[in-house]
């Protein structure tokens, strides 16, 4: 019979990077395994959202991951219906998705009523440890909340070092996010699509992609574009995302610099069928960040094969090759921005970065999901 593993995380028909780690997960291991997901019913209050909606209103579901939506993660009632459950699955495994302090009581609650049942049996997986934009009181809620934890699954060193401390001796085991290939529509004309945006065939284009936040680094972006536009006229930026700072310190940001006609905003969430557009069109994908663990934003890059520029910060150089795969610049700064970018375009006359990030991506360790599962399940056993 199959090892029964039981997801404590968010699926369709929610949105999102989160959503989008768990569905892949799930895919991967119900090939060995019998999984089931035990999704939320209710995820964010809308009052503490800042988007314009939780759920995939996308025409196209890229992934959609069977589940049951049982969790309210602000209802301690709730949190004893849905630990009950859980003793009812009699799994092999309970696997939480922690990627925000605000789950800590919810997380907390459940574990710790179901950890008699499931002794040795908690593994959570850590997307992040503490927020990009944490404080005191996210520290505080992310030590209770990964406090029942018997062992961790992270996804970058750069985690793996930051649960040290948390993890308290307990085991800790590493992987990486898949590739997201899952966008691709089979369209190939670049030019067709540039032109979608008003852009030129030859025209040099950045993109930027992903929920619009402080610690992303836009505005460092934004401030390098005048020294780019003076080496050559043909830069282009386009911003594709929804905002959760105000826009408009960005647009007058970008007046401020007279570089309106050579910058392109699109203020939405982006459905799963468009996509693929924002990709093909941009020549070099820039992630400017302030602060990082991972990113999924470079996974899709790498799933249209497409080079990416990194700051090194976090965890997010772990999953570049420097001037093979992308180009990593020291700090997030205008003239380090800048100067990468310029890199690129020489480095790309002669090197293959499409060639290297297919051969980069055949060997992702989330590809081998199933067997470090095994292991996992190995190693309680021998620890019971």
């Amino acid at each position: 019979m199959d090892k029964k593993i039981v997801i404590i995380g968010p699926a369709y028909p929610y949105r999102g990077g989160n959503s989008l780690f768990v569905s892949h997960v799930f895919d991967s291991l119900s090939k060995v395994f019998d999984v089931k997901i035990y999704n939320y019913k209710l995820l964010y209050p809308s009052f503490l959202f800042p988007g314009s909606t939780q759920y995939d209103k996308s025409s196209t579901t890229m992934l959609k991951a069977p589940n049951v939506r049982e969790v309210n993660s602000i209802n301690p009632f709730n949190w004893i219906r849905v630990a009950s459950k859980l003793k009812a699955e009699d799994a092999d495994l309970i696997v939480f998705d922690w990627w925000h302090p605000f789950f800590g009581p919810c997380h907390f609650s459940i574990s710790q009523m179901i950890k008699s049942k499931y002794k040795n049996k908690i593994l959570f997986i850590t997307e992040n440890v503490i927020s990009h934009e944490g404080n005191f009181v996210d520290k505080i809620l992310t030590k209770i909340g990964l406090r029942n934890s018997d062992r961790f699954l992270c996804l970058s060193e750069q985690v793996e070092k930051e649960l040290k401390e948390l993890a308290r001796g307990k085991k800790v085991y590493r992987t990486e996010l898949p590739v997201y290939d899952c966008y691709q529509s089979g369209e190939t004309d670049t030019a067709s699509t540039k032109q979608m945006f008003g852009f030129n065939e030859d025209d040099k284009v950045l993109l930027f992609f992903g929920y619009v936040r402080t610690y992303k680094g836009l505005d460092i972006l934004i401030d390098a574009i005048p020294a780019l536009l003076e080496n050559d006229k043909k830069f282009k930026l386009l911003i594709v995302g929804e905002f959760y700072d105000s826009p408009e310190k960005y647009i007058s940001q970008i007046k401020a610099l007279n570089i309106e006609e050579h910058v392109k905003i699109i203020n939405e969430f982006v459905a799963n069928e468009d996509v693929y557009k924002y990709y093909l069109s941009s020549d070099l994908v820039v992630l400017p960040y302030r602060s990082a663990t991972q990113s999924g934003i470079l996974n899709v890059a790498y799933g249209f094969s497409k080079p990416v520029l990194v700051t090194d910060v976090g965890g997010l150089a772990e999953f570049v090759d420097d001037e093979q795969t992308g180009v990593i610049v020291s700090e997030a700064s205008p003239e380090k921005i800048k100067d990468g970018i310029l890199k690129y375009y020489s480095l790309a006359e002669s090197v293959k970065f499409s060639e290297n990030i297919i051969k980069r991506t055949s060997s992702n360790a989330f590809n081998n999901l199933p067997e470090l599962f095994k292991q996992i399940l190995k190693d309680m056993e021998n620890d019971t």
